[in-house]
């Protein structure tokens, strides 16, 4: 018998604003803080807290992980990609 596996993880991609700011991270605490809100996301890309605003286009999430001290703002296409806008240290 085959093994089950559960879902696949989402897929993460960077706006061009949410790139230029991972440029900027150089020290391995703050990569280490983005790296795991990210797996986190891409584990359950619904975990973030809706973000109201306008509802034509793909609804806004937030992240906060408050061990890392770090929120990540994105949002989920149909075919469950998240695409990261924003990484902020709180």
């Amino acid at each position: 018998m085959a093994p089950q596996h559960g879902r696949r993880r989402a897929r993460i991609v960077f706006s061009d604003s949410a790139a230029k700011q991972l440029e900027n991270i150089t020290s391995e605490p703050e990569t280490h803080a983005l790296d795991r809100a990210l797996v986190v996301i891409s584990v359950d890309p619904e975990i973030g807290d809706p973000i109201p605003a306008d509802t034509t286009g793909p609804q806004l999430r937030q992240y906060a992980d408050e061990l890392e001290s770090v929120r990540v703002l994105y949002f989920v296409t149909a075919l469950r990609t998240v695409v990261v806008v924003a990484y902020i240290e709180v």
